[in-house]
């Protein structure tokens, strides 16, 4: 199996990951939350956190994979950085309408393209831009409702979409700067993450739902259901990293709008929620748009494999054509032309002559 054919495979892999496991754990924490009443979505979080940096730091203990320790300025305010971004996004759920929230969400993807075109000089073809917009007008039919404006939400939900459009391409960027895998920075960024909102999450859930997190009633089945979405929080955790390392954070995006969706048709199938015509439709114009951006986006990285695969190949011709040295003219003959060269004067005898 080539290098390629092993790296789609490990692509395809790491997405099938994280659809399932983002699937999973969101029709777990609705049962939690709209079931049980437990409604401390932030706090629950710092807990996915703690629970992750524990599994990982037992696998290093049991050397599945290498600590890769660097530059330590860049590691915290990466995982603060993530930690406020889970925050604010909480927050923008607590002060807009559903609606607003949605659109928020859909924001992300537009302010990703814009600053990676600003700031890296990332070119988007015309055909990834319009699959882009057909998934986002089907998200947009599938999901947005109500459009309740007010000032605090609308700020709120602006940090929220900067500072997580930041923080997913800062993952991207530094598992390639520092040539670490998606699990070393995970594992040397979740204690910063989860101690983030470990501090804050206690407050905000406050804030947002005018209840004490530590006087809730933590029955047995409660506890249960918190503990399985710790488990699954550690693969959801593991497959963000390893998809926009892997890939690139609006793929993640991408993606993460393909799970919306998924859990749209769960909740109806599982959970009867409220299912209409105007889902439906908005669903089947979202897939349209992911099968074109996943279309044009193997199309040209197959084109930029084999302009790769070809600049190689030239390079190896070159390096392997010999080089015919003249004794007589002091001539290099290359590939490309004759490159005169100084003769060597190297005894009396051609001095004298």
């Amino acid at each position: 199996m080539s290098e390629s054919e092993r790296f789609q495979l490990g692509t395809i892999g790491a997405l099938s990951l994280s659809v399932v496991s983002s699937v999973s754990i969101v029709i777990c924490n609705k049962a939690l939350i709209s079931s049980l009443g437990f409604s401390f979505a932030t706090t629950l979080t710092s807990w996915h956190l703690l629970v992750t940096f524990c599994s990982l730091h037992v696998a290093l203990w049991m050397k599945l994979f290498e600590h890769k320790p660097f530059d330590a300025r860049a590691v915290m305010g990466f995982g603060i950085l993530n930690g406020i971004s889970i925050g604010l996004l909480n927050l923008s759920l607590g002060f807009n309408s559903v609606g607003f929230y949605q659109m928020t969400k859909l924001a992300i993807i537009p302010c990703t393209v814009l600053l990676e075109t600003l700031f890296f000089r990332k070119q988007f073809s015309r055909s990834i831009q319009f699959s882009l917009t057909i998934l986002l007008l089907g998200v947009g039919i599938a999901t947005v409702t109500d459009l309740q404006l007010n000032v605090l939400g609308s700020i709120l939900s602006l940090l929220a979409v900067v500072t997580t459009c930041v923080a997913q391409i800062m993952t991207n960027t530094i598992q390639k700067r520092f040539k670490v895998s998606s699990t070393q920075l995970l594992y040397q960024s979740c204690p910063y993450q989860a101690m983030t909102l470990f501090v804050t999450g206690p407050f905000l859930d406050w804030l947002l739902t005018n209840q004490n997190v530590f006087a809730f009633k933590y029955t047995p089945q409660v506890l249960v259901f918190i503990v399985l979405s710790c488990l699954i929080s550690i693969s959801v955790n593991f497959s963000t990293f390893l998809v926009i390392g892997k890939t690139s954070p609006v793929t993640y995006q991408v993606l993460g709008h393909l799970k919306t969706c998924l859990v749209l048709g769960f909740g109806y199938v599982l959970l009867h929620d409220p299912f209409s015509l105007r889902n439906i439709f908005g669903i089947l114009i979202a897939l349209v748009g992911m099968i074109i951006y996943s279309y044009f986006c193997s199309l040209e990285s197959q084109q930029k494999a084999s302009e790769a695969s070809a600049q190689l190949s030239q390079a190896k011709e070159i390096e392997s054509d010999p080089l015919l040295l003249s004794a007589e003219n002091g001539a290099v003959i290359v590939a490309d032309g004759v490159v005169p060269k100084a003769p060597v004067w190297s005894s009396n005898k051609d001095l004298q002559a």
